[in-house]
């Protein structure tokens, strides 16, 4: 995809918003389409309708995978939305460097953002040489294991506080009908799970220099090796899992089908809509009750340069009311996400999301991976992960050696 040259082609007839302008419809797209994530995007609507504009959905099911290449064909195509998900990292750089996305420095500037947006990195990962591009809306963490009380106590034994102690209670969970661990099918999943058993396993040093120093002699190393043991320990036991999306995966979970699953907090979305609460339905163990660290990874808005000048405006007023302090509080508390900004209250917030509070309060957190990976690293982790999971007949070694490769060639 040679997004430069689309850019030139297009650079005529985009015009930067001047002056003021009428209320108007705002096209949004995005991949939130679980129950969970429709009623916390619900927030977004309702809060930017407030204003007198109109926000027209543009969801895209299939999450993040399916929907980018979708956004970006339309963004270089010369039809843009006013406004697009995407994970804020490296995502939309190709986009940004090829002049086709809005600066928001103005923006940025005007709402404070600098001061109020925690962690730091949050902002950073929407600025590229010096200039804001995108608006962070929620800390999603990847690092957390979601257990079903009911699963454990139909297996008869004690809900696990860490992942060895899940690990051995996978035979008595299998003997009562019960998958161990639920994962889907999508590649994304078993990458996923793969990253959060690094930092988990591997502790932070090593996750900061396999994937921030890209250094391959450490992903190629005994302690990348140890990680790999444990993903084949959950290959084995999400063998019976048999279903494609995350939110199926996380209903087995709900519905005590299965013991686990390794899944963001995005997930307690699902929870909270099936009425189930955290420490008495479910139990939640950052870090896998191993290493309590949580990412810092999350969800941004980025908005195309357009050239009506009422949307361009509307694209101002939608920046803004993405990050006042009540759509934060209400958008992330149906998300299951934490919010961006560090001076909003949450008193409302569950057990789970007090725990990640409370971790991100002692500043025990990493970058996510789609902070520190370009999206072609990331989609070969995906394809290596997506094939190891669904190939018992590759072995940890294997899979260690391709992803020491992968490492070797990052930028």
């Amino acid at each position: 995809m040679n997004i430069r040259l689309m850019a030139a082609a297009l650079a005529a007839s985009v015009v930067l918003p001047l002056g003021a302008a009428n209320a108007t419809d705002l096209e949004v797209t995005h991949w939130w389409t679980s129950g969970g994530e429709a009623a916390a995007v619900a927030e977004f609507a309702k809060a930017f309708d407030a204003t007198g504009n109109h926000w027209v959905d543009g969801a895209i099911a299939g999450s993040g995978g399916t929907a980018r290449p979708i956004m970006v064909s339309r963004i270089t195509g010369g039809d843009p939305m006013g406004a697009t998900q995407f994970n804020h990292g490296r995502q939309a750089e190709e986009l940004v460097q090829a002049g086709l996305m809005r600066d928001l420095t103005d923006v940025a500037t005007k709402e404070h953002w600098k001061d109020v947006i925690r962690p730091s990195s949050l902002l950073d990962s929407c600025t590229i040489d010096g200039k804001i591009y995108c608006a962070p809306v929620n800390i999603h963490s990847w690092q957390w294991l979601w257990l079903s009380n009911a699963a454990f106590k139909k297996a008869g034994v004690e809900v696990p506080k860490n992942w060895d102690e899940f690990v051995a209670a996978g035979p008595a969970l299998e003997k009562a009908g019960i998958v161990p661990l639920a994962i889907g099918g999508q590649p994304w999943q078993a990458t996923g799970a793969f990253d959060v058993l690094m930092v988990a396993i591997a502790g932070k040093d090593n996750f900061q220099k396999v994937f921030g120093d890209k250094d391959a002699k450490v992903a190629a190393g005994p302690e990348i090796a140890k990680v790999f043991k444990a993903a084949d320990d959950a290959r084995k036991l999400s063998k019976g899992s048999n279903v494609q999306d995350w939110n199926q995966a996380t209903n087995l979970v709900i519905t005590g089908k299965a013991g686990g699953q390794i899944m963001g907090d995005w997930a307690q979305g699902e929870f909270a809509l099936a009425g189930q609460k955290a420490g008495t339905d479910y139990t939640c163990l950052p870090g896998l009750g191993v290493n309590e660290i949580i990412s810092t990874g999350g969800d941004a808005f980025y908005f195309p340069l357009l050239k009506d000048e009422a949307k361009s405006k509307a694209q101002e007023v939608l920046a803004k009311t993405l990050l006042d302090p009540k759509t934060q509080v209400a958008f992330n508390l149906k998300k299951g996400s934490l919010p961006v900004r560090g001076d909003v209250d949450l008193a409302d917030a569950n057990d789970c999301m007090k725990k990640g509070l409370e971790i991100l309060k002692k500043g025990n957190v990493i970058q996510g991976t789609d902070q520190l990976l370009s999206a072609d690293t990331q989609k070969q982790k995906e394809d290596l992960f997506s094939e190891f999971f669904a190939n018992p007949a590759m072995t940890p070694e294997a899979a260690q050696k391709r992803f020491a490769d992968i490492i070797a060639a990052a930028d």
